[in-house]
């Protein structure tokens, strides 16, 4: 326990690891935005000019949205409510393989910059803008918090942070565009193993082995991988987190633009597939990681919890906390741990300014004004910066809006995911079914999540493990660290509850509901509604491009490299030299398989 009574708190060296971090990610904008031949064109800053290949897309896609709440969020859940939560595995395989064989064969073929260019194509302009809104106040929302959530969760200045964040994200995001954002996510990935590795591997050292890891966690209950109970009221079972979760990460890859930006912005189709395919491994590795994290912190303060002795003041603190514990004989490290954290954050930050920036012009300004010069777009990029800066010390100081800004953003993506299925799945779906689903859908999905919080559901329907505190040593406690920031924790939910003695069923049943199935609610009524009010009003009464559905054709697409194996067989020598020697030589090939030739462009 002596390790434990130590104050621990951040060396230069980790503060001197943790400015290299950020020195890096400024020199890659840097260098994309003058040694690259900065971005010339408008698709150049938008979308790479379109040349991007799989992995370091699929890297990208892994970083934007495996943020600090993830990195730090996961272990504090696998600490209080066991490893079921790894069963999120089984999720990311349904998004990715519904993202990749429904929604990109749409997206990629239309070779739109924003996924609410989309809705105007299928519906209406009215339709179009609707989404766009939705996804401006969820994604500012969502880029600002995180300033918010990092100096709660570390301890870290509030206003450093907000400043860092905002300052550091907005320069790389303006200045050198795409490309720089995709790079510097490929960098932050590599920070965050490392972060990761530096605490799994001491705490399995000091913890005596990854045997005595996992028989304190057996014996804590905390190896529940399987739970299949179908009470859709249970916070963690196996099917909130396959179904509900897969609704969920799908509103992020399938539909945000944020996600959508990066795989079309690939040089082919299968490009961009195989960028979704290989971020599959990349979630897997995070949310392993993040497994073992939650294991090693339950094992090293299984008889002492920091939580329940008030040496932290939330859950999200334990990850960090332990980190000080374990790495603080290792010069450097626990700086590290802070820059994979960090990375975190400015991977989604960036993402978002950067997609804030495409969806703004393609959906707002390009219309008004078509005719954009690189100069405007690395503006309005700073601009949503410090819209994120000024945002966040604003929630910072009003802890109440920040639990209902934090509602609203986790149930927008339901009611948009169950707009998208509608355009591409139904054909003879209207503008008008589309537009009552989207606001029905939207209103029962805000109506759930604002009851969830009002009357939070009971301790039995979260099912928390035990904590116990035996182990600790009361009279060390003043010696500690002290976690419990000045900021306070801005996912509290105290703030909002409503204590009553009496509760109704409306409380215990739909109030009551996973939080995992916010985003299947809004999704399924904006669909089903959407559904009977295009029935109810005739359908749609013009003829409808199969541009903007998914068909047999995007399915059979899948085989094209076969098709190409084939065509190359039936060349002669001369051309497959040519070919040998050209990624393009299908267009090299005699007459006679011309007709295969508008099949393969798109690969």
């Amino acid at each position: 326990m002596s390790a434990r009574q130590q104050t621990r708190t951040f060396a230069v060296w980790d503060y001197l690891v943790f400015a290299g971090m950020l020195s890096i990610s400024a020199a890659i904008g840097v260098y994309y935005a003058f040694c690259r031949g900065g971005q010339q064109t408008q698709k150049d800053f938008l979308m790479g000019g379109q040349k991007m290949t799989a992995l370091p897309v699929a890297l990208s896609l892994t970083s934007s949205f495996m943020s600090a709440i993830a990195i730090l969020g996961i272990p504090s859940e696998i600490y209080r409510f066991g490893a079921r939560f790894s069963m999120y595995g089984f999720s990311y395989i349904i998004m990715v393989v519904i993202t990749s064989e429904v929604f990109l064969p749409v997206f990629y073929k239309l070779g739109i910059t924003s996924t609410y260019e989309y809705l105007e194509l299928r519906f209406n302009k009215r339709i179009r803008l609707c989404g766009t809104a939705l996804f401006i106040l969820q994604t500012i929302s969502w880029g600002c918090l995180y300033s918010c959530f990092l100096s709660a969760a570390t301890g870290l200045n509030l206003w450093g942070t907000i400043i860092t964040t905002g300052v550091i994200c907005t320069f790389y995001s303006s200045m050198g565009g795409f490309k720089a954002v995709v790079w510097i996510h490929v960098f932050q990935v590599g920070i965050k193993v490392a972060g990761f590795f530096s605490v799994i591997i001491q705490g399995t050292v000091v913890q005596g082995g990854i045997n005595n890891i996992l028989n304190d966690s057996y014996h804590g209950g905390r190896l529940n991988f399987w739970d299949f109970n179908p009470n859709p009221l249970q916070r963690y079972t196996f099917w909130t987190i396959v179904i509900g979760g897969s609704i969920t990460w799908l509103t992020i890859f399938a539909i945000n633009p944020t996600q959508v930006q990066r795989y079309n912005a690939c040089k082919s189709r299968f490009h961009a597939k195989m960028s979704l395919y290989i971020n599959l491994i990349g979630c897997w590795g995070i949310l392993a990681c993040t497994t073992l994290c939650g294991l090693v912190l339950y094992s090293r303060y299984h008889d002492c919890d920091p939580w329940t002795s008030k040496k932290v003041s939330a859950p999200d603190q334990l990850l960090p906390y332990l980190a000080l514990d374990i790495l603080q004989d290792f010069p450097g490290l626990p700086g590290l741990f802070l820059a994979c954290v960090y990375s975190a954050t400015l991977s989604t930050v960036s993402a978002s300014v950067n997609a804030l920036a495409a969806v703004t012009i393609s959906d707002l300004i390009k219309p008004h004004f078509p005719s954009l010069s690189e100069k405007t777009l690395s503006q309005l990029c700073m601009l949503y910066g410090a819209l994120c800066i000024g945002m966040a010390a604003l929630a910072s100081l009003m802890g109440a809006l920040l639990q209902v800004v934090l509602s609203i953003f986790g149930i927008i993506g339901g009611p948009l995911l169950g707009l998208f299925s509608l355009g591409i799945l139904v054909p003879f779906a209207n503008s008008m079914g589309a537009f009552v689903g989207l606001t029905t859908g939207f209103a029962i999905s805000l109506w759930v999540g604002i009851g969830a919080q009002l009357y939070p559901p009971l301790p039995e329907r979260n099912l928390p493990l035990s904590l116990i505190t035996d182990g600790c040593n009361i009279t060390s406690f003043h010696h500690q660290t002290n976690w419990n920031t000045t900021t306070g924790t801005p996912f509290s939910p105290n703030a909002f509850q409503v204590h009553s003695a009496e509760r109704t069923p409306l409380m215990d049943n739909w109030y009551s509901l996973s939080f995992l199935y916010f985003s299947t609610v809004g999704m399924l009524v904006t669909l089903l509604v959407g559904v009977i009010v295009s029935l109810l009003t005739g359908g749609r009464k013009q003829s409808i491009d199969d541009r903007f559905l998914l068909t047999k054709e995007d399915f059979l697409s899948n085989f094209d490299f076969l098709k190409k194996v084939y065509i190359y067989e039936l060349c002669d020598p001369g051309q497959k030299e040519m070919a040998n020697h050209s990624s393009i030589f299908v267009k090299k090939i005699p007459n006679r398989v011309t007709k295969s030739q508008t099949q393969l462009k798109n690969d």
